[in-house]
């Protein structure tokens, strides 16, 4: 089959692999329909490489339709039609049993301290095979699944895997009061949709951004935005549009992908210069994050409010500034999303008159042939991409 493979920072090539196939009772093989790029996937481009192995399928966005199963995959048969949340979890241990299926005790990677496994995504989350291909192997797929009906077109469903659970995660755990106002910063797609997602719940919403397209985007929804572009001082900027209090929450859908912070884009760009049993330690335990959108979140939220971590960090010894966030009373909340807890709830949304504009919400549809120049584009956010959907059948 055909799959997206790296092959070292910034070099992503579609190339024959071999088909995958049922290895254990609980695994399932599904044809990939529509598989996206992730923000996630840009860390893996890049400052993440030392983690990565050459040839290591790409992608954790996938949906598509059972062709084989294992026998024991609980009700799930070929022909389903399937999302696949980005975490690889069992259902039945206890985390699971808590809904944190990020942390499933069954796929943990033990070996590098890290949570549940995860498709695509390097060795600190087992190196399995991700689904930018056209087909994937699904381990625990009794539970690893999430049926969908038939009829709608992929757009329907094509974010269930992992940006729209996500952003509405990220809301979530913002915590904003009734008729509280939430700060979004970073207009990609997990803060495009957390802006939508929270004016659907009827809060006041503000989006931070500095790429045109991405604020455009948010304010043709009727969405309240803030060009970085144009302000001096962006806490200053937010505590005018909010009576000089600042606003109740914040979500922070950047993370290590942010500006402002040369020193940390050189350590991470030398690091992965490096040979891997010197890079991998580095990038691991050293604090390599570009913090500038968590400190401007610290800064911009009002005494006593909420930060939500939706954006990916991995520095694992950054400098946190403890005595601000003591004295404002900030409350923190962040992980990985626990994808089927929030089905449930945003489910009747994509059957429904489509009020999060999920239709429309691709800026690319492209061959998996073009996922190398996608991927060329997204990282350095030309011709206007926003979200890309790869079409392995196209």
């Amino acid at each position: 089959m055909k799959a997206v493979t790296w092959h070292g920072q910034r070099d992503v090539r579609v190339e024959e692999v071999p088909d995958p196939f049922v290895q254990e009772p609980t695994d399932a093989v599904i044809r990939v329909t529509t598989s996206n790029i992730c923000g996630s996937d840009l860390h893996l481009y890049e400052p993440l490489s030392p983690f990565m192995g050459v040839g290591d399928i790409l992608g954790h966005e996938s949906m598509g339709q059972v062709v084989e199963v294992g026998s024991a995959v609980g009700n799930l048969k070929v022909g389903d039609r399937v999302s696949i949340p980005f975490q690889i979890s069992c259902g039945h241990c206890w985390m699971c049993q808590q809904q944190l299926y990020t942390q499933c005790e069954t796929t943990q990677v033990r070996e590098h301290g890290t949570g549940a496994a995860l498709f695509g995504f390097s060795k600190l989350y087992g190196e399995v095979a991700g689904g930018q291909a056209e087909y994937l192997r699904v381990p625990q797929a009794q539970f690893t699944h999430i049926p969908l009906p038939e009829g709608p077109a992929d757009d329907r469903f094509a974010y269930l895997s992992d940006i729209l659970p996500t952003a509405w995660q990220g809301v979530d755990y913002a915590a904003v009061p009734e008729g509280g106002t939430l700060v979004v910063l970073g207009l990609g797609p997990i803060g495009d949709f957390a802006c939508r997602i929270a004016q659907h719940k009827g809060y006041r919403v503000i989006g931070v951004d500095l790429v045109p397209e991405r604020l455009g985007r948010v304010r043709a929804r009727g969405i309240e935005v803030v060009d970085l572009n144009e302000v001096e001082e962006i806490g200053d900027a937010i505590r005018d549009m909010t009576g000089g209090r600042g606003p109740d929450s914040v979500l922070d859908a950047v993370g290590m992908e942010a500006h402002g912070s040369p020193a940390t884009s050189f350590v991470q760009k030398a690091a992965g210069l490096l040979p891997k049993a010197v890079s991998a330690p580095i990038m691991e335990h050293a604090g390599v994050d570009r913090l500038n959108a968590l400190y401007s979140a610290i800064d911009i939220v009002r005494r006593g409010g909420t930060i939500s971590l939706s954006g990916v960090y991995g520095g694992a010894a950054d400098p946190m500034p403890l005595m601000t966030m003591f004295d404002k009373q900030i409350q923190l909340r962040m992980g990985q999303c626990n994808i089927k807890r929030w089905v449930p709830e945003i489910m009747p949304l994509l059957t429904d008159a489509d009020p999060l504009g999920v239709d429309t919400f691709a800026t690319h549809r492209v061959p998996l042939s073009e996922a190398p120049e996608m991927y060329r584009k997204f990282q350095k956010k030309e011709d206007g991409v926003v979200k890309v959907q790869l079409k392995p059948e196209l």
